[in-house]
């Protein structure tokens, strides 16, 4: 086993990681930009080493200072988390270079589906179901004309090398395919340095399903079942549950036995998602994300499965602690994602200083959270301040567990999409499972009223708490204050102690 970690990456996920290793007897060392420098995760390491200014460009996506920091801590295996360096190939053969471990799958694997034309030819060779289209660059605007009369609009023309719903644009029409695909492929040029784009069928109102599959090093591949991550906005998920509403016994095996297949043909090791479009009784294979996901704890819900330990154990050589038949699925599990932004409007980011902090709990209630009260949301990076989880025996309960979780929920002095949730877990297809990756946009209208009324409550909230509480009572400023001392000095005592290293 590994005897030190370091988790390149912030935030709660750094926090996830470092309980995970702790468990598992590993020190842990954390890196932070000047933003970071009174986080959460800093604090809880072993050690932390800032690694520059807050732009993750300077920072978080700076490989070479990383990975001195890496050398100089004597570290056995860097984790990258989510997002940032998660499934960067050169990144993790950087580390293979100097002899570090890198948590995560073989890079030839991470090049295979890091590529979404290179993805869909190896699922279509293994036998995963693939959506209609070709598996090809589109070379000019006559062959891209052919092969949507072919399949029949709508179509999608994507880039390759896109992720996070960028360089994605729907076609209805052939008049508007030559103009798309050309600002399609400038897009996929200035986000990704890659302008090649291909074409598929669009599907209009589909459900977005993935199946967790982790493998060991040894040829061993199991699944850990669905998850349903359909409610997004701009490709971005907010609400993910476990198992999907729609989910039968017969379903979960054929996508699991897909996912299971997928994994295999190239090669896998590690935690990974196998993402599906479903619509009309069939999947489709949609990508597949190397790393762990940011939904993962529903899946540790309803299985028992410690997912981030055991992605660090399969690294460090570790044969798969179950085997299929060993997984067995329970009750029912939601996450809501809490992140700072106004959905009001339009979901603009509002980074800012959490002036009051009050956490959910409780049965059935997990908080995955980075933050505390006094804590600020930096405008550099994803602007997430936690995720909700709730379990029950059977999907309703899960839901009443959460909506008394988001009522409890307290973050004041920002302004965040708690209200967004409240409403949606009140909607009525909502309730009845009626989903689709357009849920959002369809039902808006339906719950914005209920959406305006419970951020007009969190501003009452905040001045309830500014007037009466923080103002009227000492002993409370006294005892936040102390607090938010109490970390900012264990920070500078932290950064000093490791400066001077």
């Amino acid at each position: 086993m590994f005897k030190k970690v370091l988790i390149a990456n912030r935030g709660e996920i750094a926090v996830r990681v470092i309980r995970a290793c702790k468990e598992l007897g590993i020190k842990t060392v954390a890196v932070f930009s000047e933003a970071d420098e009174h986080s959460l995760y800093r604090n809880i390491a072993d050690e932390c080493y800032p690694i520059g200014e807050p732009p993750a460009s300077k920072s978080y996506l700076n490989m070479e200072r990383i990975l001195k920091v890496a050398e100089k801590a004597g570290v056995d295996a860097v984790h990258p988390g989510y997002g940032f360096l998660s499934e960067n190939v050169k990144f993790a053969d950087e580390c293979h270079k100097r002899g570090i471990d890198f948590i995560g799958p073989p890079t030839n694997a991470m090049d295979v589906m890091g590529r979404k034309i290179n993805a869909k030819k190896a699922m279509k060779t293994a036998g995963v179901p693939v959506l209609p289209g070709r598996e090809e660059a589109i070379e000019s605007e006559e062959e891209a004309i052919e092969v949507a009369d072919e399949i029949g609009y709508p179509v999608i023309i994507k880039a390759s090398a896109g992720g996070g719903g960028i360089g994605m644009n729907v076609v209805y029409n052939k008049e508007e395919l030559v103009d798309t695909i050309q600002s399609t492929k400038s897009i996929a040029q200035s986000a990704f340095g890659d302008s090649t784009v291909f074409i598929e069928k669009y599907l209009e109102k589909p459900r977005h399903i993935e199946i967790q599959v982790v493998a060991d090093k040894f040829g061993n591949v199991i699944h850990l079942g669905d998850r349903e991550c359909s409610i997004q906005r701009r490709h971005q998920k907010l609400i993910e549950e476990s198992p999907s509403p729609i989910m039968t016994e017969e379903l979960r095996e054929r996508m699991g036995n897909a996912a299971v297949k997928a994994a295999k043909a190239i090669n896998y090791h590690s935690v990974g998602t196998v993402e599906f479009l479903y619509s009309k009784g069939e999947f489709y294979f949609l990508e597949m994300n190397t790393r762990v996901q940011v939904e993962h704890p529903i899946t540790e819900v309803v299985t028992g499965v410690d997912i981030v330990k055991e992605q660090i154990k399969i690294a460090a050589g570790k044969k798969l602690s179950y085997k299929q038949d060993e997984i067995t699925f329970r009750g029912h599990a939601i996450e809501c994602r809490v992140n700072a932004e106004d959905a009001i409007n339009d979901f603009v980011p509002a980074p800012g200083k959490i002036k009051y902090y009050r956490s959910p709990g409780g049965p059935g209630v997990r908080l995955d959270s980075g933050v505390f009260g006094g804590a600020e949301i930096p405008p550099y990076y994803d602007s997430m301040v936690a995720k909700i989880i709730t379990y029950g025996l059977t999907r309703e309960e899960a839901i009443e567990r959460m909506k008394r979780a988001l009522s409890e929920y307290m973050v004041l002095g920002i302004i965040t999409n708690i209200p967004f949730h409240r409403a949606v877990i009140e909607e009525d297809n909502f309730l009845k499972g009626n989903l689709s990756t357009h849920y959002v946009e369809d039902n808006l209208c339906s719950f914005r009223k209920a959406m305006v009324n419970y951020a007009l409550e969190a501003k009452d909230r905040e001045k309830i708490f500014s007037e009466k509480v923080f103002h009227g009572n000492k002993k409370v400023i006294a005892i936040a204050g102390g607090l938010n001392a109490y970390i900012t000095s264990l920070s500078n005592k932290n950064k000093d102690k490791y400066d001077k290293n």
